[in-house]
């Protein structure tokens, strides 16, 4: 038996969601600079990538980098900013002919790199018609700016005349960077740490949570297996009986 056969394809989360964490405390434990341990989270996510192809898991969204991490030490700042240009030349292409649409979802304007900001635009364009997997990276990301940024640009809709009426759970969605997004069903965080971090906030209102111990390095494909079974053994009510 494959480590497949025993996942139902009916029952496949559509959306999932990964709060990529431990990359320091993997390097640390290996008494490696905490950049090596974000290289090889590189290799995990990638695995991953291929995991969600295999299972028929059309979206997939990681917080790779958020609007608080630039308080971490600025040499570690930098290296995620280089490192992240990094993967988008080594894996743009070889996830283009993989299927893979690759989307950022994120404050765009400084203090990003314009070199960063280009090689995010080119590897949408370059992807933006591809349609097996969406793999939306959370950077210079954070759940609570992503609403008040959504709420601004409804004030601003209104103040323009553009809308009228109440606002609604929906007026506000529809605001977000990528209002065609499906929300989450399963949002799983690595390292053992049990909360979700500012991370789609709004989005994952109703999704089905799962934490593991295992570092974010050393997670691949079959953990992400077990987090689909566990899934599938789950009743989903959204507050109904």
């Amino acid at each position: 038996m494959s480590y497949l056969d025993d996942l139902d394809p009916k029952k496949m989360p559509q959306h999932v969601a990964i709060v990529m964490d431990g990359n320091g405390r993997w390097a640390k434990e290996r008494g490696l600079p905490r950049t090596k341990g974000h290289a090889q989270g590189e290799t995990a996510l990638f695995d991953v990538v291929q995991g969600c192809l295999q299972a028929g898991v059309r979206w997939l969204t990681v917080y790779a980098f958020s609007t608080e991490n630039w308080a971490r030490p600025p040499s570690e700042v930098k290296f995620l900013l280089n490192f992240n240009r990094t993967i988008l030349n080594a894996r743009r292409d070889q996830m283009r002919d993989m299927g893979v649409r690759i989307r950022f979802m994120g404050r765009r304007g400084r203090p990003l790199p314009k070199k960063l900001i280009d090689e995010i635009e080119e590897a949408e364009r370059a992807t933006k018609h591809n349609r097996d997997l969406t793999l939306t990276v959370a950077f210079n990301y954070g759940g609570r700016a992503e609403v008040v940024d959504a709420v601004k640009q409804l004030l601003a809709d209104h103040d323009a005349g553009k809308i009228r009426g109440r606002i609604t759970e929906e007026s506000i969605s529809s605001r977000f960077q990528y209002s065609d997004m499906p929300e989450p069903d399963l949002l799983i965080r690595t390292s053992g740490e049990q909360r979700t971090s500012n991370f789609l906030l709004w989005e994952a209102a109703y999704a089905e949570l799962w934490f593991t111990p295992v570092l974010w390095p050393d997670f691949d494909r079959e953990h992400l297996f077990e987090a689909l079974r566990d899934y599938q053994k789950r009743s989903r009510r959204f507050g109904a009986l």
